[in-house]
């Protein structure tokens, strides 16, 4: 979590304003409201995302608070009534916030984070929420992707100067290290959330020097301990590789010291690093370590694994930071529920899309774990006052397809629906990010391994109990009552 304190309050859409000074007017500023976010289908058809970025959230929550800077352009557009700015201007939390912790593997239509209070509150909060949890869940979720396909190397990041903007990089870097990445290049990411930081030189470096030798040289002179030579500015095989080995040599040897490896950023990465592999073992340099760059992605990095690629490390920027292949998560906000009184009152968006249909009410969210493989075997979504039972087995059905269901004995349901706000004040004790890290590491081993390949991977399934399924369809039977549209 970061010491710099940002005010972020108008990180928002124009239209959370003006709905929000409608709500003031209707009298609705101390109806509650039950919001959910959610996303609909996960990044590059994998089979799970990632949740990431509530402590980012958390950090812009604490210091919501409209300025007289902010009143003072508010009044200008001249859209805004003083009631409602003075509103504004006295702005104060007062919303209970639920979420699923940050590590744990997310799924399409199951709500990662609820937001329950005052309506104006509710929707003040829409982008703020969506784009700190839709960017660093898909990073982390790329991120993962990537570290897989290494299959246990380290996987560096370096993507900070392709990242879209300052924020990008340095939360891109966090969401990244979450995701399993070893270290990041991004010094201030390295330095506010006490990730491992790592990078070796540049070309303009060898460049800058009358020689490759003589750039090589004066590195291992200045970094002895930590030397790693980029080989490729001139010809690897002809040049950067024979000078390393003359600088380890000369350099490194007589201290008694070891170099940590060299580092190819272009060509036939394949061949390359076996032909280096080769020169290295030579010259008795066999646990100096080839890392690989140069805009690679999961694909590449597994397809030379199986070309047997002579690679110890990846760095890897533009395709991660940026999520290359599918740069959109999709998060979404939307209405579950107002309350009267002690009740509450469902509210439903339908579509033609059954994938955008909205599920009604206050929920929790509970995995399903088998008793004896460990295993997730299912999500499992209730209105938030129901226990879950599972003595006697629980049964589950697909909410779309209601005939195909599945009980599951020996098993364990965990709640993952965690109080993080409590009437505005901060409940949640905050990891950092290298527990999160660790959790997700954790969590992802109780995924089956079917679901963790990148093609065709197998279907999770989130699942409704009886009592959400049945509130649902009554909304939908009496919209289609009303619409002309069948329910089904």
């Amino acid at each position: 979590m970061l010491d710099v304190k940002r005010n972020l309050t108008t990180i928002m859409d124009f239209y959370e304003l003006t709905m929000a000074a409608g709500y003031l007017e209707e009298g609705y500023e101390d109806k509650i409201s039950v919001f959910d976010m959610f996303f609909r289908k996960i990044p590059d058809g994998g089979g799970f995302a990632i949740m990431a970025g509530l402590d980012t959230f958390i950090d812009a929550v604490e210091n919501l608070k409209f300025t007289q800077e902010d009143i003072d352009y508010l009044r200008s557009t001249g859209v805004f009534n003083e009631r409602f700015l003075d509103y504004l201007s006295h702005f104060k939390l007062h919303c209970n916030i639920w979420a699923i912790p940050e590590g744990t593997p997310i799924f399409p239509r199951e709500p990662i984070v609820t937001v329950e209070g005052p309506s104006i509150e509710c929707q003040l909060l829409e982008t703020l929420l969506l784009v700190t949890i839709n960017h660093q869940c898909l990073v982390a979720t790329k991120a993962n992707r990537i570290v897989r396909s290494a299959q246990g190397r380290p996987v560096m990041e370096f993507g900070a100067r392709r990242a879209q903007g300052y924020d990008a990089a340095v939360y891109g870097a966090r969401a990244a290290y979450i995701g399993g990445c070893s270290s990041t290049s991004c010094v201030m990411a390295a330095r506010d959330f006490g990730i491992p930081a790592s990078g070796t030189m540049a070309h303009s470096w060898v460049q800058m020097f009358p020689s490759e030798y003589e750039a090589f040289k004066k590195y291992a002179e200045l970094y002895p301990d930590s030397c790693v030579l980029l080989v490729d500015t001139y010809n690897v095989m002809k040049s950067g590789v024979p000078n390393a080995i003359k600088v380890f040599d000369e350099v490194l040897k007589p201290q008694g010291k070891r170099p940590v490896a060299i580092r190819i950023d272009s060509g036939d990465i394949a061949y390359l690093s076996k032909k280096a592999r080769k020169m290295l073992d030579a010259a008795g340099y066999e646990d100096c370590g080839i890392c690989a760059s140069n805009s690679l992605d999961e694909y590449i990095v597994r397809d030379l694994i199986l070309q047997e690629a002579k690679i110890d490390s990846f760095g890897i920027g533009e395709n991660l930071i940026t999520a290359k292949s599918d740069p959109v998560f999709g998060g979404v906000y939307k209405l579950a529920a107002v309350k009267d009184g002690e009740d509450y009152i469902p509210k439903i968006k339908v579509s033609e899309s059954t994938e955008k249909l909205t599920i009604p009410l206050l929920k929790k969210v509970w995995r399903i774990y088998d008793h004896y493989t460990k295993k997730a075997m299912a999500d499992y979504v209730t209105v938030y006052d129901e226990e879950v039972e599972v003595g006697d087995g629980l049964t589950l059905f697909d909410p779309f397809q209601t005939w195909k269901e599945r009980t599951y004995t020996n098993c364990s349901a965990v709640c993952l629906t965690t109080p993080i706000y409590e009437n505005g004040k901060l409940v949640y004790e905050r990891p950092n990010v290298t527990q999160i890290r660790e959790r997700c590491t954790v969590q992802l081993e109780n995924l089956w391994e079917e679901m963790r390949r990148f093609e065709y991977p197998h279907k999770y399934y989130v699942d409704l109990s009886q009592k959400l399924w049945d509130c649902q369809h009554k909304l939908l039977t009496d919209l289609s009552k009303v619409t002309g549209k069948s329910a089904d």
